[in-house]
Order: C-alpha cells, then sequence, then structure tokens
C-alpha cells in the first residue's frame, strides 16, 4: 500500500491551516497528527485489515508478522497496540500506548521496526543520560522536569523485565500525580526499538503543534515556530519517499512473504502490568 495522493493532500490541507508552534517537551506535546504512524507504515508497505467504517485502525505488515491497532474507543487507556506474533527462530512481544503519546515519538519507533536493524545503537539508559535525563536508580530515569518516568521493571514470575514509561501530573507536591500517559514494552521487545522510542522522546527538538492542538499539561511551552506549514508538510513528505525507498531495498533483498495472513484476533485481551 501506498499513501495516495488524496491522502497526502489531507494531510497537507489540515497542517496548511495551522500556525506551527514549537512544543516542549516532547512528552508534554500531545497527542498531535496520528498520520505520522499510520502514514509511515503505509510507505512501508502495511495495509488496513480492519472494518474500512469502524473508528479502529488495524494495520498489518506484508508477511503477517506485525500488526498495530488504533482504537480510539478503547475500554482501557491504551489506544495503541502493537504486536508481533512469534516465529521459528524469534519470540513473540507486545508493546502498548496510551492516547497521549506522541504522535511523532511513537514512530520514532515505528519507523525502526520497518528499517533494517542497526548494527550498533545505544542503549536506552545512555541516550537518556546524553538528553540530560537523570539516571536515579539502576534501572529508572525521570525527565528533568520529573514529569516523565522510566523503568525497567523486574517482576515475579517473568524472566525477563518490562519497560514502564509513564508520563504523570503533579498532585499537591507529590511527584505521582493522575498518570497521562503510558507506554509499555513487555520483556521480549527487540531493545532497538526501545531505544528509538526513548531516543524519540528524549530528543530536545520541539514537535511542532497548531495554535489549538491538544496539549498534554499546562506546563508546556510553546513559541512560534521557525517553520511554516509548508515546510511541516514537506518534512512529513519527505520522510516517507525515504521510507519507501528503504522498503524497496530491504525486499529485494528477502524471500516472498507470505500471502494469507493468520487468522485474526483482534480480541486479545490487553497484558496485564
Amino acid at each position: 500500500m501506498r499513501v495516495s495522493d488524496r491522502q497526502l493532500a489531507a494531510f497537507a490541507d489540515t497542517h496548511a491551516r495551522r500556525i506551527p508552534f514549537d512544543t516542549t517537551p516532547r512528552h508534554l506535546a500531545g497527542p498531535g497528527d496520528a498520520r505520522h504512524v499510520t502514514h509511515g507504515l503505509a510507505a512501508a508497505g502495511w495495509t488496513p485489515t480492519s472494518d474500512p467504517l469502524s473508528p479502529q485502525i488495524v494495520l498489518t505488515n506484508p508477511d503477517y508478522r506485525h500488526s498495530l491497532q488504533f482504537d480510539p474507543q478503547s475500554a482501557t487507556s491504551a489506544w495503541w497496540r502493537l504486536r508481533a506474533e512469534a516465529t521459528d527462530t524469534e519470540p513473540g512481544w507486545y508493546a502498548e500506548f496510551g492516547e497521549l503519546v506522541p504522535a511523532e515519538v511513537l514512530s520514532g519507533l515505528t519507523d525502526a521496526l520497518v528499517a533494517p536493524p542497526p548494527h550498533e545503537q545505544p542503549g536506552p539508559w545512555r541516550v537518556l543520560s546524553s538528553a540530560g535525563w537523570l539516571l536515579n536508580a539502576p534501572d529508572a530515569a525521570h525527565s528533568p522536569d520529573v514529569l516523565c518516568h522510566i523503568e525497567l521493571r523486574h517482576v515475579d514470575h517473568h524472566d525477563t523485565p518490562s519497560w514502564h514509561i509513564e508520563t504523570r501530573r503533579h498532585d499537591h507536591g507529590a511527584p505521582a500525580g493522575p498518570r497521562i500517559w503510558h507506554a509499555w514494552f513487555d520483556g521480549r521487545t527487540p531493545s532497538h526499538l526501545v531505544a528509538a522510542f526513548t531516543a524519540a522522546l528524549a530528543d530536545p527538538a520541539p514537535l511542532q503543534r497548531g495554535m489549538y492542538d491538544r496539549i498534554a499539561h499546562h506546563s508546556v511551552v510553546q513559541r512560534p515556530s521557525p517553520l511554516t506549514s509548508q515546510q511541516v508538510v514537506e518534512a512529513h513528505t519527505a520522510r516517507l519517499d525515504t521510507i519507501r525507498r528503504q522498503n524497496r531495498a530491504t525486499r529485494r533483498q528477502q524471500p516472498k512473504a507470505a500471502t494469507a495472513p493468520p487468522k485474526a484476533d483482534t480480541a486479545r485481551p490487553t497484558a496485564r502490568h
């Protein structure tokens, strides 16, 4: 599947009517435009496998191993669910993300998923430390404003620890108030994907938001962006072109993909954590 001219025009029309504001920090920037995620996966050949008339979107990759579900009517706090089915050589894994996770941060993960695995990549802790986050325990860190926490959590009866990321409001001086959004990766999630997500999250570069776009917290900082609306759209299109070229190069090096998907299981319960 490719992103059609009509879909790109709709994206451009949305952003042409916005005055972009540089918005920091990223973990408080709000959800942004979900098409940063869905257009990127479509450019990599993922196709919709959900009911076109349903508010739920399910995208599946060409070999049917990976799927991403976006459910704005979710009965839980997880609006995004990313799954990988087990193979003969690799384990299955699962990750989920809350409603207010910034789309550009989630697309950092999905872009890494559709790209060839890197030969070498800094681990999440090194990425966070370089970005000025505070390592306050061997397996935990928090953002400079202390609103976003990352923890590699060891749980009884589980062989591998899982990654928990939460952004929370301060509550009457307490550091752990109501949750704004969360991300959770089970212990089998490839480490380079966790690193890609944390790198996108901790990147000090601002995200662009429109004047009336939803943000996640009143302490977010917004300033007029030096970028024009047209430049925002051009950057999106250039990224899709890069993913498309990369996907074509990868396909030429791989055997033919499977021709039939396994039976869908959209009712699988959310992992407990």
